[in-house]
């Protein structure tokens, strides 16, 4: 008998670890398959509610937010791209990039759910 979990899965889309937790899900659920089987719903979540529409130079949004410095930042983004590519995701750490406020992509999320492939 195949038992049926309802996984909630919180996660902002710009998160790269969201994106390993995903593929690490995905790889136990793999694991257990002819065991378990997953309903698997997304929940959205925003790291950063109150970010600007221009958003923010990522070195600088990490150095505020988290008081890293630029070495411990390039440390950061080389174990994510290790951990990501453990479970699948293949990720750009080099290059400085921007973080912006991600409510509108959430939307986008939520409103192709509703109206589905076809709409």
């Amino acid at each position: 008998m195949v038992a049926t979990l309802k996984i909630d899965f919180v996660s902002d889309i710009a998160c790269p670890w969201c994106a390993v937790g995903l593929g690490a899900l995905e790889q136990a659920l793999g694991q257990l398959k002819g065991e378990v089987s997953a309903d698997l719903h997304f929940q959205p979540f925003e790291l950063n509610p109150h970010m600007g529409p221009g958003g923010q130079d990522l070195g600088e949004h990490l150095t505020e937010k988290y008081g890293s410095t630029p070495e411990q930042q390039a440390q950061i983004r080389a174990t994510i791209a290790a951990r990501g590519e453990e479970v699948g995701f293949k990720f750009n750490p080099g290059g400085r990039g921007r973080v912006y406020n991600t409510f509108n992509a959430h939307r986008l999320l939520h409103w192709a759910g509703v109206k589905g492939p076809e709409g």
